[in-house]
């Protein structure tokens, strides 16, 4: 059983693979880029649940040969068909997506749904994680409240666009100088578990896979999708 990832981005696609190893999951997770294409959706949502469904339709749409209004894509629409069937014959693989982001208490529960775009203005280039991390130690610096929690809005879209969607979270606080350890991306080095004493990027990938955010949610959607087979999960 195949399935598609509604992400670009390799590493998200790595934890994926991780989770649903972990959980027995019998699917094989494919990127746009595996169809020759990467694509990009205009997040104008303002909840994570409905950013997950703009990347998920925007995807769906793709592979059925339309372009949707704010989806740009770098490749001809016959070619992505070709490769999908050339990879998964005549069955339309479900459309995997999933919008997650940090919300830390003190700050309004910012950066919440623009986690990513944290700091980004017209006039600079982008920041990288360790600008973001940086900037926002900055704006806690006068707080005493270091709560926070990480939230995953997961998607599973099938061709009849029907859909299942979990949103699940994962608390703990944000630490006052980032330790970065062997794993994590993002604000991983800045989110401390109080009852390990450690940041989500010091413990292994191994065990984030199992009790992150984006863990619990495709956990749940697993549990709710039928076709996929999960093992004593």
């Amino acid at each position: 059983m195949h399935i598609l990832l509604a992400s670009n981005n390799e590493h998200k696609r790595r934890e994926i693979d991780g989770i649903l190893k972990h959980l027995g999951a019998t699917v094989t997770v494919l990127q746009p880029c595996d169809l020759g294409f990467s694509f990009d959706v205009v997040e104008d949502g303002d909840t994570f649940a409905a950013n997950a469904l703009l990347k998920a339709r925007g995807l769906a749409a793709l592979i059925r040969g339309e372009l949707l209004p704010g989806t740009s894509l770098d490749a001809s629409l016959e070619t992505v068909k070709e490769k999908l069937h050339a990879l998964c014959g005549s069955q339309v693989p479900p459309v995997l997506a999933d919008d997650s982001g940090i919300c830390v208490h003190a700050l309004d529960n910012r950066p919440g749904i623009y986690s990513a775009r944290y700091g980004n203005t017209p006039d600079a280039p982008p920041l990288d994680d360790t600008g973001r991390n940086a900037l926002l130690l900055r704006e806690l610096e006068d707080h005493q409240d270091r709560g926070a929690h990480y939230v995953c809005n997961a998607v599973l879209l099938y061709e009849d666009d029907r859909y299942l969607q979990i949103q699940e979270t994962w608390h703990g606080e944000i630490v006052k100088i980032p330790r970065d350890g062997k794993t994590g991306f993002g604000y991983d080095p800045v989110f401390l578990l109080p009852h390990r004493g450690e940041t989500v990027a010091e413990i292994s990938q191994s065990e984030k896979d199992q009790i992150s955010h984006r863990a619990k949610a495709l956990a749940a959607l697993a549990r709710a999708a039928d076709w996929i087979s999960v093992s004593g999960k």
